[in-house]
């Protein structure tokens, strides 16, 4: 059976690196894998969403409105807004962090009001995360991204072994024991909800 997670955010907050960790992690447990990035205006505040799907035999990368079995959110209103694509009974893992938009910022729009709060009572399970916090305790504020990975991998039947050293493979050298840091951090949360 094939399985779709989106992975949502704004450019500059590291969600590329989370999908490549994701797609090497189930590449190591033998699924087949597809991802395909959308970057958009991936520049600084703009969004950016991956698609990775995953099973014995994946024939396409893209996921359709309606079959996201989890959304990893990096910020609340990328969550709201990438919601359409979550399957009944699906999950969304979300960042607290907020992220003001252009329009927000130019004064032209205001950022919603309880966004999580208006998730949950449409039904949704959401499992809110902060993420900036786990990655301060981690040592700094760029390991969101891994620290969010660490979360949804209570999510999957990936052994944490596989999971640290995926991480150990793909980040640089000096950055190793910070990112594995974060990622326990966010794997132990995950586990105490």
């Amino acid at each position: 059976m094939t399985k779709s997670i989106l992975i949502v955010g704004v450019g500059g907050q590291g969600t590329l690196l989370a999908s490549r960790l994701l797609g090497r992690a189930l590449l190591a447990k033998g699924f087949d894998v597809k991802i395909s990035e959308v970057h958009g205006m991936s520049q600084r505040g703009g969004s950016v969403v991956t698609y990775v799907r995953y099973g014995e035999n994946v024939a396409s990368p893209i996921v359709e409105k309606g079959e996201a079995d989890i959304i990893l959110s990096f910020e609340e209103l990328e969550a709201a807004r990438w919601l359409p694509f979550l399957k009944k009974g699906g999950k969304i893992v979300v960042n607290t962090q907020k992220m003001d938009p252009m329009p927000v910022i130019i004064g032209k729009a205001e950022y919603p009001e309880d966004l999580l709060g208006k998730l949950e009572a449409a039904g949704v399970d959401v499992q809110p995360v902060d993420a900036l916090a786990l990655a301060m305790e981690a040592g700094t504020p760029k390991a969101v991204n891994v620290a969010l990975i660490g979360v949804v991998a209570q999510s999957t039947d990936i052994e944490q072994s596989v999971w640290e050293d995926t991480i150990r493979s793909t980040v640089p050298e000096k950055f190793v024991d910070l990112n594995l840091k974060a990622f326990q951090l966010g794997y132990t949360y995950g586990n105490a909800e």
